[in-house]
């Protein structure tokens, strides 16, 4: 057993520097991070929308499926503010298999991790050039966050991830919002001790430095179900849970909070087409309860250009190669009828 360090990479900052955003869309971006805010805050009553592929894989399709959803953002401007999932970084629950384009840049060269981060950057980067939307991503990796950190929107904490100490105290000095999921096992109070720990300053070693933070009055939670010690998914999503979330989840014991719904994973089971009537289930308690609908801010959508699923190497252009989505048919709708009961 053994760690062979086989090479010293680039800091993030030069990084950056190889792969610049061009000034407009830096400028762009910080009107973008407000409207974000504002809707976690509360005092902008849109909603927000985070969606895309289950992972990030190949730069053409997701390029072709933003392309279209930045129209459509536009369409729903009004009561939505979209930010596309290009999650390029995928937690495995044994350790093998695919971990996104991170690891898995080129299938001839999988360890070439500097033309990993680089793939990431340029996937990111020609995203949000091309079509004008700030990206959201999973911080698997707390030191990697920084190869993206002009280009995010928004970051999730996964629920594999959520009682690391390291993420939850990262999550305390990233600058933009940062989405807590709950656990794996599906424990409420972990999930806000998570919130509460990425609110509060903290000083840390990071990358050999020294560092104080802040604190993040933008951390809050994700709702993904969880499995049961039974091997049967749970739902977090309907009306009493988020009733009784809303009792424990107060403005007197944390800033701003705020629930967003991930209508896949165990909240659907994993099966994709569950998301439309998820979606809409939450909108009605949402209306039903006006505790709630100062709650949820918000909903997670796994969704690509072809419905379902295949595996690595299956060559269906814009089809999943992880967890199934929703296709784009169904995606135009939902986004539509979302926005419509807003």
């Amino acid at each position: 057993m053994s760690m062979k360090f086989k090479r010293l990479l680039p800091i993030p900052k030069e990084i950056r520097a190889e792969m610049p955003l061009s000034d407009e869309m830096t400028a762009r971006k910080a009107d973008f991070d407000a409207q974000v805010a504002a809707v976690l805050t509360g005092r902008d009553s849109r909603r927000l929308l985070i969606i895309g592929p289950c992972s990030a894989d190949r730069e053409d399709s997701v390029l072709d499926y933003v392309t279209r959803l930045a129209k459509l953002a536009e369409r729903v401007s009004d009561k939505l503010v979209v930010i596309p999932r290009v999650y390029t970084n995928k937690p495995r629950t044994k350790g093998t298999g695919y971990k996104g384009l991170l690891h898995n840049p080129n299938p001839e060269a999988a360890d070439d991790m500097l033309g990993g981060v680089k793939a990431i950057r340029h996937m990111h980067l020609r995203v949000v050039e091309e079509t004008g939307l700030f990206t959201a991503d999973e911080m698997l990796y707390p030191t990697n966050y920084q190869y993206l950190i002009d280009l995010l929107a928004y970051i999730a904490v996964g629920a594999r991830s959520v009682e690391n100490q390291e993420h939850r105290l990262v999550a305390s000095g990233v600058p933009m919002p940062v989405g807590m999921k709950n656990p794996t096992g599906g424990s409420t109070d972990v999930m806000l001790n998570s919130i509460y720990a990425a609110q509060q300053p903290q000083t840390f070693i990071f990358r050999n430095w020294e560092v104080a933070t802040t604190g993040n009055p933008l951390a809050h939670a994700v709702l993904r179900g969880y499995v049961g010690l039974d091997g049967i998914n749970y739902p977090n999503y309907h009306y009493e849970y988020l009733e009784r979330l809303a009792e424990k989840y107060t403005a007197s014991s944390f800033e701003n909070p705020a629930v967003i719904i991930d209508c896949n994973h165990d909240n659907s089971g994993k099966r994709p087409f569950q998301q439309i009537r998820i979606c809409h289930e939450v909108m009605d308690s949402v209306h039903r309860s006006e505790a709630i609908g100062r709650l949820v801010r918000g909903f997670m959508v796994e969704s690509y250009l072809v419905d379902g699923n295949q595996p690595v190497g299956g060559g269906t252009y814009g089809q999943s190669i992880t967890d199934a989505c929703i296709g784009w048919e169904k995606t135009e709708r939902l986004v539509l009828e979302i926005a419509e009961r807003s």
